[in-house]
């Protein structure tokens, strides 16, 4: 048993969903204002699982955006704009006739960024009556379970990570359109494995939504590596399934996880609030 599973929280309840990452926060509403035990709690709880959710939650914008403030400091989304009232809420939205869902493959939030950030948050408003639910998948395990021989290679690589990588941005397609926006054409370079600042750590960051080749090496030559690494780091018993339902809220460690909305509710809508914290640059 691992020091995550024995500790013990005076003010909330903490219950694991999945063997790998992922667990549920019970015991407090998170529109009221925190005191500063519980917020430690809270963020104990994240660093150990990866992912924490909430349920039954009513918060309206500022409400959420207050939370998160208590974890990190709120940054625009690079690609699109967020609500009027409250400019760093980016609202997610997958309306009936709609066919692709917005970040629909694997990934990690917008590591094409110089400082990509350590944690997302997203709040359900209107969920469809069954699917849309989001995978987690656990980083640290994808590093920890490679052989000596590969973590050794993957030692001295740069992973290059573009916004314009074909099936990811064509999941931006409608909300740019919606907003007479354009994509932009963002690139970061960030180790292939990098090291929690918190946690110290060691996480796979590459992704198969951003990462498009390694440094100095060309697409041919990084394919073969990377088509295998986005395959083994997303196995079953790496991940954990959340189901969304109104009032839910999901809180996830950007910097040693990757997540993925299932495109499974064709014909009904889902409204998401999402607030991205600021990070670091990897190392």
């Amino acid at each position: 048993m691992d020091n995550a599973e024995r500790r013990h929280y005076r003010h909330l309840s903490v219950r694991p969903i999945a063997g790998a990452l992922g667990a549920e926060i019970g015991g407090v509403d998170i529109a009221r204002p925190l005191e500063g035990a519980v917020v430690a709690e809270i963020r104990q709880a994240f660093l150990d699982h990866l992912v924490v959710f909430f349920r039954d939650q009513k918060l309206t914008p500022p409400q959420l955006l207050a939370f998160a403030q208590r974890f990190g400091q709120p940054m625009e989304y690079p690609q699109l704009k967020g609500l009027l009232e409250c400019p760093m809420i980016t609202p997610v939205v997958k309306l009936e006739h709609e066919r692709t869902n917005f970040g629909g493959v694997w990934h990690s939030d917008t590591s094409y960024l110089e400082r990509p950030p350590m944690a997302s948050m997203l709040y359900a408003l209107e969920t469809p009556p069954v699917g849309g639910d989001t995978l987690f998948a656990n980083q640290y395990l994808a590093y920890e379970t490679l052989s000596d021989g590969l973590k050794q290679t993957l030692a001295g690589l740069v992973g290059v990570n573009s916004s314009a990588k074909a099936d990811v941005s064509k999941t931006r397609e409608d909300r740019l359109r919606d907003a007479g926006a354009e994509l932009k054409v963002l690139v970061g370079e960030h180790p292939a494995v990098r090291t929690h600042p918190e946690t110290g750590r060691k996480a796979l960051y590459l992704n198969y939504g951003h990462s498009c080749r390694f440094r100095n090496w060309s697409e041919e030559e990084s394919t073969p590596l990377l088509d295998y690494l986005f395959r083994h780091q997303v196995q079953p018993e790496f991940t954990c399934r959340f189901q969304w339902a109104p009032g839910s809220l999901a809180f996830w460690d950007n910097r040693c996880t990757q997540h993925n909305p299932v495109n499974d509710y064709h014909g009904y809508r889902r409204v998401m609030h999402r607030v991205t914290l600021a990070g670091d640059t990897p190392r």
